[in-house]
């Protein structure tokens, strides 16, 4: 985690997304798409609406957790932001290994949208 350079550059409700060199794991980001922010969220700040409705591959998760472990997270999980609220609909298998490996945060894709994005997301 040494000689990462942060730089204030944008507020997302309560959270403030920063110009990094690199990830607290090391790994440098890319660039992000336009309209996208790419930051660290804390895993309870996101609701996962769909995670009842079906089941994780758990070898899957398993070869998530090693991985994680091994180099970071690679990919960025996608997060909708309404109205300072964080909804995830994505990445499911990324983040049950982040929960399990006991990870507080996890790095977010997140695109803003309104309550009727959101209501197309949960049909």
């Amino acid at each position: 985690m040494s000689n990462l350079q942060l730089n204030l550059t944008q507020t997302v409700g309560a959270f403030s997304a920063r110009k990094i060199r690199a990830s607290s794991n090391g790994i440098p980001f890319s660039k992000p798409k336009s309209g996208l922010l790419i930051l660290d969220l804390p895993l309870e700040k996101i609701r996962r609406p769909l995670m009842r409705t079906r089941e994780n591959d758990q070898e899957k998760v398993k070869d998530l957790m090693e991985s994680i472990r091994e180099i970071g997270l690679q990919e960025p999980i996608d997060v909708l932001e309404v109205e300072g609220v964080y909804y995830g609909f994505s990445g499911c298998h990324r983040f049950e290994a982040h929960q399990r490996l006991g990870l507080s945060t996890i790095r977010c894709k997140i695109r803003r949208g309104t309550k009727e994005t959101l209501r197309h997301h949960m049909r």
